[in-house]
């Protein structure tokens, strides 16, 4: 049997790509099918089956289009109830792959149906499984995504308790584990940077593994989640019930504009200008009202978190040849409808004379110049709570990213505001955002967390003041 995972760090999320004999199965497809396709066609072999091991709430799976273009099974296990045509599996049931097995183990806990998938050769010994979200590296699926009406979150986390201990902690230590996410995914909290493993070394290093009590399971693992991102619950539902063909929302989205164009194109239609350059790039000048969030970094994960509505209109700023790129990553979080993009990027914007905005920034050593007028303005530090917790600028406040759209409304617009992340990357998204709505004076600390810490100026503490914006 071949395995490979194909990994997208954007996402943090693994799909993977099986091989036996003339018969190939994907699990957990992205949601652009091209890639499974060539490597199918390359192989010579029959993409027979795709595998969804629960209806994904962080990313729009592609196994609607795949299942069309190839003719494979989509396969889910026990108690789905997808809106399309779809094998629901039976607890234990063995599909055929080659001259080997996958069976299916109703894992319920992440969601009711999830479940994952064991890879068993032809001697009948069990090589892989493929545990999607309910058993990461160093952690396990997080269980209040997809709750159901009657369960409560410690429901749920019991039983994902019974799943492990009776499902997968039953397999032998050299059994591979090939799970769907990694470091950075949402869908856990203490994920490993590290994407495969072995049953053995998770009994001994997984913190929820070790814990044989069902009582302090359930606390472990329902204690410490941060609210999950809005976009999420929209994701499941188009999962579940399908969605449009994404050759469809390519063709409709890369609609180039001219800067005349695409100026009354967001009049119009109301649009979000959405700009994917570097944000080092976009605080020289960029598009009024535009907001950005680079393609050169969690670019899905933050759009799906910030953008207002799945429908919401979207026009695109990109460097010239990322167009279909961002278009890409939208959808894969369901953000289908991109009314189309600046022919030429900024430069072309640059060219026709209009009218340029620009961010504010200073070194953190320019900002211990002003430090004499502190109380006078602010600083905000946008990382998670988890990582200013763990170390922060003493005298700066914590306003995570993923809450600006609720807690900017606590702002003065009157004050001047400092505005930091781990690097430059979140700073400049929490600045766009609030510039697109007003406030005028936010400046961007260069280099972030890290510049300030390591320019030696500041006093870095991991005491939480009990103070706050908020």
């Amino acid at each position: 049997m071949k395995i490979e995972q194909l990994y997208t760090g954007c996402l943090a999320q693994g799909a993977y790509y099986i091989v036996s004999g003339n018969e190939a199965a994907i699990v957990d497809p992205l949601r652009e099918i091209k890639p499974y396709l060539d490597r199918a066609e390359r192989d010579g072999v029959n993409i027979k089956y795709v595998l969804e091991t629960h209806f994904h709430a962080d990313f729009v799976s592609g196994h609607v289009d795949l299942a069309r273009a190839t003719g494979a099974r989509i396969i889910f296990g026990p108690t789905a109830k997808p809106s399309f045509e779809a094998h629901v599996a039976r607890d234990g049931e063995e599909l055929k792959l080659g001259t080997e097995t996958i069976r299916v183990l109703h894992t319920p806990g992440h969601t009711m149906e999830s479940c994952c998938f064991l890879a068993v050769d032809e001697t009948g010994v069990e090589k892989a499984l493929f545990s999607g979200d309910t058993l990461f590296i160093g952690d396990v699926g997080r269980p209040d995504l997809a709750q159901r009406p009657g369960l409560t979150l410690e429901d749920l986390a019991g039983y994902l308790f019974d799943s492990l201990q009776q499902k997968v902690l039953t397999l032998p230590d050299d059994v591979v584990v090939y799970p769907a996410h990694g470091a950075g995914s949402l869908c856990g909290k203490k994920m490993s940077s590290e994407t495969t493993d072995t049953i053995g070394h998770q009994r001994t290093t997984n913190y929820a593994l070790k814990i044989g009590d069902k009582r302090d399971f359930i606390t472990a693992v329902t204690s410490g989640l941060t609210t999950p991102p809005a976009y999420f619950p929209l994701n499941v539902r188009l999962n579940k019930e399908g969605y449009e063909s994404f050759s469809e929302i390519l063709h409709r989205s890369l609609r180039p504009l001219s800067p005349a164009s695409f100026e009354t194109a967001a009049e119009e239609l109301h649009a979000l200008i959405l700009d994917t350059r570097d944000p080092e790039e976009f605080v020289q000048g960029f598009v009024p009202m535009a907001v950005n969030i680079g393609l050169n970094g969690a670019f899905a994960p933050w759009a799906g978190a910030l953008i207002p509505g799945i429908n919401t209109p979207i026009l695109l700023i990109t460097k010239p040849g990322k167009e279909e790129e961002a278009v890409t990553r939208l959808s894969r979080v369901g953000f289908d409808n991109v009314v189309g993009y600046l022919e030429g990027g900024f430069a072309s914007w640059i060219r026709a004379g209009q009218p340029v905005d620009t961010i504010a920034t200073v070194t953190p050593e320019q900002l211990h110049d002003v430090w004499e007028d502190y109380p006078f303005f602010e600083i905000i530090d946008v990382r998670r709570q988890t990582e200013f917790d763990a170390e922060h600028i003493v005298g700066s406040h914590n306003m995570p990213l993923d809450r600006v759209n609720d807690s900017h409304e606590h702002m003065d617009r009157k004050k001047t505001y400092y505005v930091t992340c781990a690097g430059g990357y979140r700073s400049v998204i929490f600045i766009s955002i609030l510039k697109s709505r007003g406030f005028e004076s936010l400046i961007n600390v260069q280099g972030g967390f890290a510049a300030l810490k390591k320019s030696g100026k500041f006093s870095v503490s991991d005491y939480v003041e009990p103070v706050s914006l908020l």
